[in-house]
């Protein structure tokens, strides 16, 4: 028997108050294996009346002397650390779920959970240390600041790392003490209610927490245009990230965060180790099948060690082991859908009809799945469709350099600004292109390194706001200013 026939899928209801429950009209929507292409289950959808009645318990829950609002801070710090150990309790069954859901490698989500345990308890221990400060101020006055939770928050996540961007948006919404309604990916929603189970039996109280799958132009709208949700996270594409925005002035001017796409520079100079270059790049962008927003989809290589990098990185791409997830030593699975594979094979093909030398790859692998060969291209210029667009699949592009300031610019030289990298023995020109390329995150010889601490987000189309660290619970609390005057000036 199959390993997926022994996953049990015990969730794929709406999650409103505490509850699972069916969506008022009845509707459910598949969910497709990418393996084989085949619906493993089916999914209640999400409506406008069912986001009203999610919003209707998130509103309750934050309201004045409810159990959430009157909690001391430091006990939402031991719900997020009792839903941690739950996370760690279950880690065998939601990989596998994930595994399942999104065609990800087991090996790789195991390793992404300890990850996002350590988030939940990063957050944890952050309740209690959210606080105003005192102010100074001209004359007999004296001030203090609060800082408060908004309210009710949207939060509508990507298929790429399901678990993680649910874990990346719950963290700093719960430790602010808002209350939320998360809308997973259409495609991938079934590790997201499996998590709200987990929220219930930590002991989260009713409302806090609501899971609703669904559309984007249904359930996602309907929550973006809703007058008492106060503030939208969003992770996914520019495009969508430009309604959202339009929607937020058509609605209550609620707040909004945005992590979007990239399409992101990794610098290799000649200087560096040319092996362990190959190694950072290779994984740079075929790490979760180049389906990642920060992926260093744009591999610059100095002119001097050009040619020899290349021959390297396509002997990698040819070595990485494409199949089945759940076997062990896979490293890239199926891509999420049809239409992710439609879209990375037409770049492919625009970009060879512009010149672009295919090395290795640029096919689809078999006809039952979403299977793309590792690709890599040479003898890329910075106008090739390769280039420009966010392919969002395992290719990778490799252009030449010569100058450290040639490459600030045409890196620089993009839509886009989620992150950056660099790779060099030389501190001086690690720090100055660190310094001058336009990212929300540059890692020196290293990539996408993320931690619970680090603050993550882009500048310029990839959107604004934080996640993780401390700064981005500055997108869920509000500063309240009190002044207090004194018959004597102090």
């Amino acid at each position: 028997m199959a390993k997926n026939a022994l996953i049990k899928i015990n969730y794929t209801k709406l999650f409103i108050n505490n509850e699972f429950v069916d969506s008022l009209s009845k509707k459910t929507f598949p969910v497709i294996n990418p393996v084989d292409g085949e619906a493993i289950a089916n999914v209640a959808e999400a409506q406008k009346e069912d986001v009203d009645l999610a919003v209707a318990a998130a509103k309750k829950a934050f309201a004045r002397k409810s159990p959430w609002r009157n909690l001391d801070a430091s006990d939402r710090g031991k719900l997020l650390n009792k839903f941690a150990d739950l996370l760690d309790r279950d880690t065998k069954e939601l990989a596998e779920l994930e595994t399942l859901n999104s065609g990800k490698p087991l090996a790789a989500v195991i390793g992404e959970l300890e990850v996002y345990t350590k988030i939940l308890r990063y957050y944890g221990g952050y309740c209690d240390k959210i606080h105003g400060n005192t102010i100074p101020i001209d004359g007999n006055g004296f001030c203090l600041t609060r800082k408060e939770p908004v309210g009710v928050v949207a939060q509508i996540i990507p298929w790429n790392y399901p678990i993680g961007m649910a874990i990346w948006k719950l963290g700093p919404a719960l430790c602010s003490g808002c209350t939320l309604i998360l809308k997973p990916a259409e495609q991938t929603p079934l590790t997201a209610l499996a998590l709200a189970a987990l929220t219930k039996e930590a002991g989260f109280p009713d409302g806090v927490v609501n899971v609703l799958p669904g559309y984007g132009p249904i359930t996602g709208e309907a929550l973006c245009l809703h007058n008492d949700v106060r503030k939208v996270a969003f992770t996914g594409s520019t495009d969508i990230g430009h309604k959202i925005l339009e929607y937020s002035a058509k609605s209550n001017l609620k707040r909004v965060s945005l992590e979007l796409g990239g399409k992101s520079p990794l610098v290799i100079f000649d200087d560096a180790d040319i092996d362990e270059a190959v190694e950072i790049a290779h994984n740079a962008i075929f790490e979760n099948h180049g389906q990642n927003c920060c992926a260093g989809s744009r591999t610059f290589v100095q002119a001097a060690i050009y040619d020899e990098f290349v021959k390297k990185a396509v002997e990698k791409a040819k070595a990485r082991k494409v199949g089945d997830p759940f076997e062990a030593g896979v490293l890239q699975g199926p891509q999420i859908d049809q239409p992710s594979v439609d879209k990375i094979l037409r770049i492919v093909e625009e970009s060879k009809q512009q010149g672009a030398r295919l090395e290795t790859g640029g096919a689809r692998i078999g006809d039952k799945g979403f299977f793309v060969q590792p690709t890599v291209f040479s003898g890329v210029s910075d106008k090739m469709s390769c280039a420009v667009n966010e392919i969002f699949g395992p290719v990778q592009t490799i252009l030449k350099f010569d100058t450290i300031e040639e490459v600030i610019e045409r890196a620089n030289n993009t839509a886009y600004g989620l992150a950056g990298g660099v790779i060099t023995k030389n501190i001086n020109n690690a720090l100055v292109f660190a310094n001058a390329v336009e990212a929300g995150s540059v890692w020196i010889n290293c990539y996408d390194y993320i931690t619970a601490q680090t603050p993550f987000g882009g500048v310029k189309k990839s959107g604004f706001g934080k996640d993780l660290g401390a700064d981005s619970l500055d997108d869920y609390l509000e500063t309240k200013t009190i002044n207090i005057m004194l018959p004597v000036k102090n």
